[in-house]
C-alpha cells in the first residue's frame, strides 16, 4: 500500500485555467517511483485525509511534477477538504467500485434554471475520477461557479466515475425554501398595502369611503357631498340645513281587520267572532294581538 504525508498547496494560475483538471492533483516524482512497484489498479485513485479535521475525500492524479514533499490541488478541493495552504494531508492509494447511482443537491436554484443542467454536469464530471458522500464539487458554466453537494452514492460511500454509466438524481436546491419564504413575504406585504395601491392607484392618494350621489327615499335627488364635508362639522351643518319634509315608510293599510278562522259551537247554534283591530301604529310601543 502507498501511504504518504505531504504538505498541500493550491495549483498555479496555469493549472487553474485548465478545464481538464477536475478533481485531479499533482504529486512529486518520488511518489510515481514508489507506485509503479506496487500491484495497484489503474487509473490511479487516492484517498485524501485531513488529519486536523478528519475529513476524507477521494481524487485522481494529473501529473507527477510537484516539488518533493508537496502536492498541488485545485482550490475547490482545498475548500472542500478544509485545507490551509501548507497544511498536512495523508494520501493513500485505493480501489473504488464503479458508480451505479448518484444523488446531488445544488446550492442554488441558478443551476437548475440553466438550459440543460444534466448535460453541463455530465461535461464537468468527465474531468473527475471519483465522488465521495459529503463532498461539495464545483461546476463551471458560462463563467459562473455552481456548488453541488454529493448526498448519496451507490454501491458505496465513495465510487469511481471513470468510464461508467450511472443514474443521476437531483435533490431540491438548498435555497429553494428561502425563495419560497421570500415569495410568501412579498404576498404579505401586498396584503398590508393600502387598497388604492393594491388596485394600481396613485401612491399618496387617501382612500375616502362612501362618496357619490345621495338619493332620498321619495325619489328626489340630493346634492353631492364633497370629501371635505365628511367630517363632524360638515355633518352637523348638513343636518341643520336639511329640509323639513321627509318620506314615509308604509308597511300596510291604516286599518287591519282580523277574522277568526275557527268557529265556536255551543249546542246546536253557531256563531262567528269578529273583532276589529284599532289603527296599526308602527314603532309606538303598543302590543297588538291578531286573532286567528
Amino acid at each position: 500500500m502507498f501511504e504518504q504525508t505531504y504538505r498541500c498547496y493550491p495549483l498555479s494560475q496555469d493549472h487553474k485555467s485548465n478545464p481538464e483538471i477536475g478533481d485531479k492533483i499533482l504529486m512529486p516524482a518520488s511518489a510515481l517511483d514508489h507506485l509503479v512497484l506496487l500491484p495497484i489498479d489503474y487509473p490511479m485513485l487516492f484517498e485524501l485525509k485531513n488529519p486536523s479535521t478528519g475529513h476524507v475525500s477521494h481524487c485522481g492524479v494529473l501529473q507527477f511534477t510537484a516539488e518533493e514533499g508537496t502536492i498541488l490541488m485545485p482550490n475547490w478541493v482545498m475548500d472542500n477538504m478544509k485545507f490551509q495552504e501548507g497544511g498536512l494531508v495523508i494520501i493513500t492509494n485505493v480501489s473504488l467500485k464503479k458508480a451505479t447511482y448518484v444523488k446531488l443537491q445544488p446550492h442554488t436554484m441558478g443551476f437548475v434554471e440553466i438550459s440543460d443542467p444534466k448535460a453541463v454536469l455530465e461535461t464537468t464530471l468527465r474531468n473527475h475520477s471519483c465522488l465521495t458522500v459529503g463532498d461539495t464539487i464545483m461546476v463551471m458554466h458560462n463563467g459562473n461557479k455552481f456548488y453541488i453537494d454529493v448526498l448519496e452514492t451507490k454501491p458505496s460511500f465513495a465510487v469511481s466515475i471513470i468510464e461508467t454509466d450511472c443514474e443521476v438524481d437531483f435533490a431540491t436546491p438548498l435555497d429553494y425554501k428561502e425563495k419560497e419564504e421570500d415569495k410568501e413575504k412579498e404576498k404579505e406585504k401586498e396584503k398590508e398595502k393600502p387598497i388604492e395601491e393594491q388596485n394600481g392607484g396613485i401612491e399618496g392618494v387617501k382612500f375616502v369611503p362612501f362618496v357619490g350621489t345621495a338619493r332620498r327615499l321619495d325619489g328626489n335627488s340630493c346634492s353631492k357631498y364633497s370629501s371635505s364635508e365628511n367630517n363632524d362639522e360638515g355633518l352637523i351643518s348638513k343636518k341643520a340645513q336639511a329640509p323639513s319634509s321627509s318620506a314615509k315608510l308604509v308597511f300596510g293599510g291604516s286599518t287591519i281587520v282580523a277574522k277568526s278562522s275557527k268557529e265556536l259551537r255551543k249546542g246546536s247554534g253557531e256563531r262567528t267572532l269578529e273583532k276589529e283591530v284599532q289603527s296599526f301604529q308602527p314603532f309606538s310601543g303598543k302590543c297588538y294581538k291578531l286573532l286567528g
